[in-house]
């Protein structure tokens, strides 16, 4: 009888001496080697390439022991230089393993070519929509007489009119001949106080009116870039195409 009772304590010893060998094995599997094998903890900052060169950016990888591939798809921003970084992947500030690789998208070294659309016939105030849509922008605009009241009557990209489906490069600049009713129309002049640049000039556009001269000046009481001055005033009876000065507040340095 108690040589049973040795055997089942002589059991019970070595069964919790497994258990506890288990678990200091498990600890230390979880608390050193696991996390020298996954360099837990070792993460960096993904630096914002946004702008950079692709040589730019490939040094500020290397230096932050990233490793990077540019991506076969690429953009085009008129903003930046050819090949410089459009987009990144992960976002710029995400924190990753050393040595994780970095995904780089360039922007194209020469612009894409456009398709010119068609805007004869079309009224000013659904132009600029248009030319957004497409990547183009809007260049000068004159006035000639006829009939139709801020109706586009050419298109023209560097002093040549180009007709529709004639290939333009992306960001391209597109001059308007400008339709000004004959000039025998009386408008009254909007108010545009307090109103942005870029809706002043669509709401003056739209009213069959012309954008006069911008003065950036200081005030104290109008944020920047808000307009608080016009001439002629709100109200003024004037012909299509009068041009309307506005004075736009600026920032103090």
């Amino acid at each position: 009888m108690s040589s049973f009772k040795y055997s089942i304590k002589k059991v019970l010893i070595n069964f919790f001496i497994v258990i506890g060998l288990s678990v200091l094995l498990g600890f230390l599997f979880l608390k050193l080697y696991l996390p020298m094998y996954t360099n837990h903890g070792e993460t960096v900052s993904v630096p914002d390439l946004n702008g950079y060169t692709y040589d730019e950016g490939k040094s500020i990888l290397e230096n932050a022991s990233l490793e990077y591939e540019v991506s076969v798809d690429s953009g085009f921003s008129t903003d930046l230089k050819p090949l410089a970084v459009l987009k990144q992947f992960p976002a710029a500030n995400s924190q990753v393993k050393t040595g994780r690789k970095i995904y780089l998208t360039l922007n194209a070294r020469n612009a894409p070519m456009l398709k010119m659309p068609n805007l004869v016939n079309t009224p000013l105030k659904n132009v600029q929509e248009i030319l957004s849509n497409m990547g183009l922008e809007r260049g000068d605009i004159v006035y000639v007489p006829d009939i139709g009241i801020n109706v586009v009557l050419e298109q023209k990209y560097r002093g040549v009119e180009v007709p529709e489906g004639f290939e333009i490069p992306k960001g391209a600049r597109i001059d308007l001949v400008v339709g000004d009713g004959m000039g025998n129309q009386i408008l009254e002049v909007p108010s545009l106080s307090g109103m942005d640049e870029i809706d002043a000039e669509f709401l003056i556009l739209g009213s069959g009116l012309r954008v006069g001269n911008k003065n950036f000046i200081e005030n104290d009481t109008v944020p920047p870039g808000k307009i608080f001055m016009q001439n002629p005033e709100a109200g003024t009876q004037v012909k299509t195409g009068e041009l309307i000065e506005i004075w736009i507040s600026k920032e103090n340095f």
